[in-house]
């Protein structure tokens, strides 16, 4: 009798623990709880164990995930997989087996915060072997330098040594790719490498291959704005909370953890920021440049007075490198065809919403991919265990759409 009453009130904690009210439209709600209860516990403990000066809270974090999700490179009978480097940065190719002849290519960013996961992650390596076998493409995924020991420009110069490497006519040549069927891609923070590089080499008149698409996944691409209606409706929406993504920038940036509450609060970006112009606003005024359904009834949170100094202190707030969204309009209709994939119950849907809307003004073919029930992170969850609906669609039509325009 008094196990079960023990079990009973154990499996009532633990149903207490998982449970966590959701929108009713978010895709097969109790699997995103369970998973969120999982990534909830290994942050709680990676936070514990910082506190405690054991490591920091990233290297937890990370050891868990290389001990769960991190696989050797195999190949199988469709294709060939093998780890190297590409402009010096490590990099996993998936190549097709088959005929000698010129493949289109992918290059990938994965996501994590510019701080967590890799491209030899099992569910990485899943997509990456998915795309090659399905699209007869070359796919480059890329393991850049991680933050708390790389900070801003590291990881975006990797991205951009990489990719460079790739368009280099003896790249291509040694992998049979097709010079005039390169893509850049990435999801999140590889998302925001993704279009950052996507600017970068579009701009560059001395190369003579130049990607022909971009393909963003649920992209990052600003921190001046915690208040867009995707972060005030999602905030307390798993996987990627809104206190996350501005702990995740600060790290990046090589910030004081400290400011956190004052990005939180927008007063980063308060009027008397005098190094923010009208110009620089207008290019993330989520007011003009979201529609009507996304706007809703939330209100603009512009603070009169804020926190002086802190641009200056964090120069990386205002670098298009690090916030492509704050880029010219110039550079931005130089940059080649774009598909933004975005999902409804993540804090950084209007990023990617307002970027594609910035990109279509610029005069750039824009492909826009919104997934009513999707939640930040659905994509990489396609398989087992997780094997989320919402993530399988949206493989598929990312995958559709890269053959239909690569």
């Amino acid at each position: 009798m008094r196990l079960r009453v023990a079990g009973a009130v154990l499996l009532a904690a633990a149903a207490y623990y998982v449970y966590l009210p959701l929108p009713s439209g978010v895709s097969e709600p109790w699997k995103l709880m369970l998973l969120d209860a999982l990534f909830r516990s290994f942050m709680q403990a990676s936070d514990a164990a910082h506190a405690l000066g054991v490591c920091h809270r990233v290297h937890l974090l990370n050891r868990v995930v290389s001990w769960v999700e991190v696989i050797e490179a195999r190949s199988c009978p469709a294709v060939n997989v093998t780890d190297t480097t590409l402009g010096g940065v490590p990099t996993r190719v998936f190549h097709p087996r088959g005929e000698n002849k010129l493949r289109r290519g992918v290059i990938y960013f994965h996501g994590g915060g510019w701080a967590l996961c890799s491209a030899r992650m099992r569910s990485y390596d899943r997509l990456c072997r998915k795309m090659a076998e399905d699209l007869d493409a070359v796919i480059m995924s890329v393991d850049y330098r991680l933050a708390p020991e790389a900070v801003f420009p590291d990881q975006y110069h990797d991205a951009l040594a990489a990719s460079r490497a790739l368009l280099s006519a003896e790249l291509l040549q040694q992998y049979g790719i097709d010079p005039q069927r390169v893509c850049v891609s990435g999801d999140s923070a590889g998302g925001n490498l993704a279009a950052a590089v996507a600017q970068e080499l579009s701009s560059d008149d001395s190369l003579k291959v130049k990607f022909k698409a971009q393909a963003l996944i649920y992209p990052v691409l600003q921190a001046l704005d915690f208040y867009t209606p995707s972060y005030q409706q999602n905030q307390a929406v798993p996987i990627l909370y809104r206190p996350y993504m501005a702990r995740f920038w600060l790290q990046y940036l090589g910030a004081d953890s400290s400011l956190e509450p004052l990005l939180l609060a927008n007063n980063h970006s308060s009027l008397d920021q005098l190094a923010i112009s009208a110009t620089t606003r207008s290019k993330l005024n989520w007011t003009v440049l979201l529609p009507a359904e996304r706007k809703k009834n939330f209100k603009p949170v512009v603070k009169e007075r804020g926190s002086p100094g802190v641009v200056g202190e964090v120069p990386g707030l205002m670098d298009v490198r690090a916030a492509p969204l704050l880029a010219e309009k110039g550079v931005l209709g130089k940059t080649p065809k774009a598909y933004v994939m975005t999902c409804e119950f993540d804090v950084l849907r209007d990023d990617g919403l307002m970027y594609g809307g910035r990109l279509r003004e610029a005069g750039v073919e824009v492909t826009s991919d919104h997934y009513e029930d999707g939640f930040h992170g659905c994509m990489v969850f396609a398989n087992l265990p997780m094997m989320s609906s919402v993530g399988q669609r949206s493989v598929r039509n990312y995958i559709r759409w890269l053959d239909q325009n690569l």
